[in-house]
């Protein structure tokens, strides 16, 4: 120990009762420090092992999207068993990751349903949440064409359709992925609010491969609208069938691949009902079928008709059919006599039916009729790129 010596005896002895107090202090607050730290991280490492597993859905929330997955989080040692269950008791699927410090459902939930998850880490602690999806005003189921497994005509365009008039259009087109082999570029162009439809710049290559797939469920399209279920299809471009129906000739020529296979005598609208001219798509086949001109808008009283035809094969949505008519053969060939069907003999219209498929095309020109609409439904190719283009959503 240092001595301090003081000036005075009476200022000595306080000074040194100081010295030796303060170094009492410093000792003591030493000692006192090293105990306090051990025990300090014994707690805090106590503390950190319990950590209960965290849950990405809160307890007790509401709305929350059936497709987003929910997902167990280990903040110790990792998970030991993780549980979910619907309302009803029934088990969601799930996947632990490979060091099992993570657990995520495997499956989408359903609309308006009721959920728990009970998770216990290797360290003994527990975590429950609870919580419900959101339940849609409305579903919208979109239905797809072609349907599976087709083989279709060059001019073929995809279409999907909903029960309800969609809001979020983009929605609906980001959900839907259009494969090609080999690859096409395409665009969707909207028809009505009900129905979207894809298709290249120009007509398919045959041999084209086309899968498309409609992950719909879940997806919220506006107006209270979501998704219903995923869709999806797969088909292939056959060969290049096309019919040219020339008003000049009143001949329908058949080619396959560029090639000629049949000419056939027709009659066409007359001037009072003239076919419209441009491309067709070959839609139902009909071998037989009521043709009422009230369907379409022209009623009996007005020159209309009611009858049975055979061999029907459908060229648009507005009515217009190349069938048989035995009636007309004298004109065929000749003369224009229909309402804006193409008339052909009985023997014609079974093999043209027989000879056609869905998607091929029927190009019909230098008629008086002006050019078919391209919202018809089966007028697509009428509408041009550019316009076409300008029917996605993406583009405004």
């Amino acid at each position: 120990m240092e001595v301090v010596k003081l000036p005075n005896a009476r200022g000595g002895r306080t000074a040194f009762l100081k010295v030796v107090g303060a170094v009492g202090a410093a000792l003591l607050l030493a000692s006192c420090t090293i105990g306090t730290n051990d025990e300090a991280q014994d707690q805090q490492q106590e503390v950190e092992k319990q950590h209960p597993p965290v849950v990405s859905v809160k307890d007790d929330a509401e709305d929350i999207s059936p497709i987003k997955p929910v997902e167990v989080k280990s903040e110790g040692d990792g998970l030991e068993k993780v549980t979910m269950t619907n309302e009803e008791g029934k088990k969601v699927k799930g996947k632990m990751s490979g060091d099992d410090r993570s657990w995520s459902t495997d499956e989408v939930l359903g609309y308006g349903r009721t959920y728990t998850v009970e998770a216990k880490d290797k360290n003994g602690e527990t975590t429950k949440s609870s919580f419900t999806t959101l339940a849609p005003a409305y579903t919208a189921y979109g239905a797809l064409s072609p349907i599976e497994g087709s083989e279709v005509g060059v001019g073929q365009t995809i279409a999907v359709r909903f029960p309800y008039a969609i809001e979020d259009r983009k929605a609906a087109q980001d959900a839907v992925e259009v494969t090609t082999e080999p690859a096409v570029e395409g665009a969707w162009y909207w028809l009505s609010p009900y129905e979207m439809r894809w298709r290249p710049e120009d007509y398919w290559e045959p041999g084209t491969k086309v899968k498309v797939d409609a992950k719909l469920y879940g997806k919220n399209l506006g107006g209270g609208v979501y998704g219903e279920a995923d869709n999806s299809t797969e088909f292939t471009i056959g060969d290049r069938v096309e019919a040219v129906a020339d008003d000049n000739t009143k001949t329908m020529n058949v080619y396959n691949n560029g090639d000629l296979v049949k000419s056939i005598p027709i009659s066409m609208g007359s001037d009072q009902w003239p076919t419209p001219n441009g491309v067709y798509i070959i839609g139902d086949k009909n071998p037989t079928m009521i043709m009422d001109s009230e369907t379409y808008g022209l009623a009996h009283s007005n020159g209309g008709y009611r009858l049975t035809v055979n061999y029907a094969t459908q060229m648009s949505y507005s009515g217009i059919y190349v069938h048989a008519a035995p009636w007309s053969v004298w004109a065929q060939g000749s003369q224009n006599t229909s309402h804006g069907c193409i008339n052909v003999t009985t023997e014609y219209a079974k093999w043209f039916q027989d000879y056609v498929k869905r998607g091929d095309i029927v190009t019909v020109k230098n008629t008086i009729g002006g050019v078919l609409n391209g919202a018809d439904g089966l007028g697509d190719w009428n509408i041009d790129w550019d316009t076409w283009k300008k029917g996605n959503a993406d583009q405004g």
